[in-house]
């Protein structure tokens, strides 16, 4: 009977990694390549899309190398990544429109202010579990959207694809024939009603963010699709999807109410399973989709 391998790709904000894991769960190999940000105006934060992607290319490259195995033996790929961080591509070529916006860029919170002013954040957090801040991904989709020539006018065309970081590599993985992302990083958007566990035409038309430009969500552990053989040498199958913290709460076995999961990275997150239902805190603390695997969704 073959021996299973694994390929884990971790794309996080100051490197990108890619560790091989056998069926018993044991480190094979690992690949990791570290890169700048930068920091073009005071508060604002951002990434270069095409060093993201070859430096995931070479991490898992890499990890093969090391682990003297050829790609034809990786049984499944499995993505993490950063969350939150924002980019605009051409759907044709998969170049970036823009450079990705980072999780920690703060260049909408003007915007987040005015939507507060107006009362509309009670209702963002009852959808979403989340508040209205610079933070996540919405209000930085609306500003690509409105600061790149012609990129509404091309979404309207459908030449535009947006995503957070997992959308972007899949697609880059499947030469464009995959444009999906998982519930948990769907969940750091300000667009995903987490009851309904769907886009919400009522959040997009507050962000002005079409509903159209937005991906296919999928559960955790799904079909996203499959790598081409352009890249690793043999196509592999891409079955599995989680931001870094939840990928991170679920890793550690956090899969009982009340186990909670603290990570300590480029920023400090703690995370707690609260099971199947949720409602907004009332301590200020965020709530989201811990993780989603067939079809049932488990908060955190």
């Amino acid at each position: 009977m073959a021996e299973h391998f694994f390929m884990a790709i971790d794309q996080g904000t100051s490197s990108s990694r890619c560790i091989i894991f056998d069926g018993q769960g044991q480190i094979r190999a690992l690949g990791q390549e570290a890169f700048d940000m930068t920091f073009p105006a005071d508060g604002w934060v951002e990434q270069e899309p095409e060093v993201l992607w070859e430096t995931t290319l070479n991490s898992g490259r890499e990890a093969l190398k090391q682990a003297g195995l050829q790609a034809s033996a990786i049984t499944a790929i499995g993505i993490t990544n950063q969350r939150e961080t924002t980019l605009l591509w051409d759907a044709a070529s998969g170049n970036r429109l823009h450079n990705a916006i980072v999780w920690q860029d703060r260049r909408t919170a003007d915007r987040c202010a005015e939507l507060a002013a107006a009362g509309h954040e009670p209702r963002v957090s009852e959808l979403t579990g989340l508040r209205l801040d610079p933070y996540f991904s919405g209000t930085k989709l609306a500003w690509l959207l409105d600061q790149v020539p012609d990129a509404r006018s091309g979404v309207a065309r459908g030449t535009v694809r947006a995503g957070t970081v997992d959308t972007y590599l899949i697609y880059r993985l499947t030469h464009g024939e995959r444009y999906v992302t998982d519930a948990t990083n769907a969940s750091r958007t300000l667009l995903f009603d987490i009851g309904q566990q769907a886009w919400s035409p009522e959040l997009a038309a507050l962000l002005d963010v079409p509903q159209d430009l937005l991906p296919t969500v999928l559960d955790c552990a799904a079909d996203f699709g499959t790598a081409h053989p352009d890249w690793f040498g043999a196509p592999i199958p891409i079955r599995g999807v989680a931001g870094d913290q939840q990928a991170a709460l679920v890793g550690q076995a956090c899969l009982e109410v009340g186990m909670s999961k603290c990570t300590f990275g480029t920023g400090c997150f703690a995370m707690t399973n609260i099971g199947s239902q949720w409602q907004p805190s009332q301590q200020g603390l965020l709530a989201t989709v811990g993780y989603r695997l067939g079809g049932e969704t488990t908060y955190a």
